[in-house]
């Protein structure tokens, strides 16, 4: 998918929303244990109930590499299933040496045939120029992440005073375009979203972090916002399993509805769309 079309949808959808399919057997309704496949089940319901208000699906690899096989046959299964108008991530932050990396975009962008993959800079221009040479896909490069060990390296400092996420940033944003790279940002720094949108301004952000972990969606779009939105907003836990019950795939709906509410409000103040 492109970034016009990309942007088509926010604007039709009036959404900015990326579903986390982070679907845990330890954690979806004990009535869908008895299908033949209960997390694509699960995974099916939630997309039903949810792709009217959401741009983008984000399954987290782990999940299903986790399961072996059957995991895997799961995943493919879903990713057929998601409406081809609506943007997919694969969660799966790869980032190894040029021919490893290769095989790793081969997998998930021709065999799979996701639009997009996370992947981590740590390794340099080589590990992640193959995966920027597919037409239409994405690289989503971790940048500033919202966990607690983020503060390890990411905000250190060279010996110029410069943070080591602001190096990945100047240094990366010459490898890809606005049209083929993204990057992560936590959104439970306001603040420093600011920071990342004065380096990159024109590139769309990957934001996890809001709702269950405790991240403000308005802080993210005044600090975050471009002339074309340039946001996914993640959200897993929070709509996904909004209930436990024979209900998931209405709870699920509903608080995908209301995030989806919230961000036309805050595209019509800042985008007036």
């Amino acid at each position: 998918m492109n970034r016009k079309t990309l942007f088509e949808q926010i604007k039709q959808k009036k959404s900015f929303l990326c579903v986390g399919l982070d679907t845990d057997p330890a954690k979806i309704p004990a009535h869908l244990l008895k299908e033949a496949d209960p997390i694509y089940e699960f995974n099916k319901q939630i997309i039903d109930a949810t792709q009217e208000y959401t741009v983008a699906y984000k399954p987290n690899i782990a999940f299903y590499e986790a399961l072996g096989t059957k995991g895997w046959e799961s995943l493919q299964k879903t990713l057929e299933y998601i409406p081809k108008s609506i943007f997919t991530i694969a969660d799966a932050k790869r980032g190894d040496i040029g021919n490893t990396s290769s095989l790793y975009a081969k997998a998930f962008f021709e065999t799979m045939d996701f639009d997009s993959i996370t992947v981590a800079p740590y390794m340099g221009i080589d590990s992640v120029k193959p995966f920027l040479e597919f037409k239409d896909k994405w690289v989503i490069l971790l940048a500033l992440t919202s966990n607690e060990g983020s503060m390890d390296f990411q905000l250190t400092r060279s010996a110029e005073g410069k943070p080591l996420f602001q190096e990945v940033l100047e240094k990366s944003s010459k490898w890809g375009t606005p049209e083929n790279m993204m990057y992560v940002v936590g959104a439970t720094r306001g603040e420093k979203i600011a920071e990342v949108r004065k380096i990159v301004p024109e590139h769309f952000f990957l934001v996890p972090g809001v709702g269950a972990q405790g991240g403000s969606l308005k802080d993210v779009a005044k600090y975050g916002m471009n002339s074309e939105c340039g946001l996914l907003v993640n959200s897993s836990r929070g709509i996904i399993y909004a209930s436990n019950g024979e209900d998931f795939a209405e709870a699920a709906g509903k608080e995908a509805k209301k995030l989806q509410e919230e961000m036309a409000v805050l595209l019509d103040k800042y985008l007036s769309l």
